[in-house]
């Protein structure tokens, strides 16, 4: 399938905000994927890159709303079988039938991922209102899970002989795990309204550090700098999940 069909649409009819934040395309995606496939010999469609390289900014088009409504039910319906193989894979992983190299918990990682935008696209669909404080709150509860994980990867991925690193992601896992554990006990109420401005500024200012942490990881597994079994594209993309948490907690109309 060629993807980019559904890129060009988009062009000028996205906004700077997300354009500009890195979670569509990094400085580094392209040499990630051209890394990736030289170490891997699987081919990777490069061009998708190149396309989102190039949109630009824009107001929405509003004749583009019934495409739009059919693309995001065709994605919905090939998302939900997706879905299924992750969900047969895990099974069977945990089940001992199935062998990886993948840790179960990645696995599910990327189901969780996969049910949210499912979700999400659903909820666009109905034309849902959405509720600004508690749509933050869950959508913070979401990433500081992702967040945490992504720096238990990172550490269990890097060779034993990169201590700082391995020190460092692990600093990162401990702190995602309060957050999220503060954001839980946060309901929707006067008390939100109070403290969830402050959890936002601490949410944010560890999201900076782990997004260039992120950063200068990626940088180093394409210099060849780093020693451990992570490929450059995995770098990339834990580096765009950053960047699209980021812009949430940045832009929280956006959510709108």
């Amino acid at each position: 399938m060629r993807f980019c069909q559904f890129v060009r649409p988009v062009n000028r009819n996205v906004s700077r905000v997300v354009l500009s934040s890195g979670e569509v395309v990094t400085d580094k995606t392209l040499s990630a994927e051209q890394k990736t496939i030289e170490l891997s010999g699987i081919p990777i469609d490069t061009e998708l890159t190149l396309e989102e390289l190039m949109l630009e900014p824009g107001a929405s088009d509003p004749s583009l709303e019934t495409a739009v409504a059919n693309l995001n039910q065709r994605t919905i319906a090939l998302t939900q079988e997706f879905i299924q193989f992750k969900t047969r894979i895990l099974n069977q992983m945990l089940s001992c039938t199935l062998f990886t190299f993948n840790f179960p918990l990645l696995i599910d990682h990327i189901r969780r991922e996969a049910i949210l935008f499912v979700e999400q696209l659903q909820r666009l669909q109905r034309r849902e209102q959405v509720n600004l404080i508690q749509e933050i709150i869950a959508e913070k509860a979401f990433w500081d899970q992702i967040m945490k994980e992504h720096a238990q990867f990172i550490a269990h991925l890097l060779d034993p002989t990169e201590v700082t690193l391995i020190d460092t992601a692990d600093d990162f896992a401990d702190l995602f795990t309060l957050l999220q554990a503060r954001v839980q006990k946060v309901e929707e109420n006067i008390i939100a309204r109070l403290f969830l401005g402050g959890l936002i500024r601490e949410e944010t200012r560890a999201t900076r550090e782990i997004r260039d942490f992120k950063a200068t990881a990626t940088e180093g597994l394409l210099a060849c700098q780093i020693r451990s079994i992570i490929i450059p594209l995995l770098g990339d993309h834990v580096l765009r999940e950053a960047n699209h948490f980021l812009r949430i907690l940045t832009n929280p109309l956006s959510l709108l």
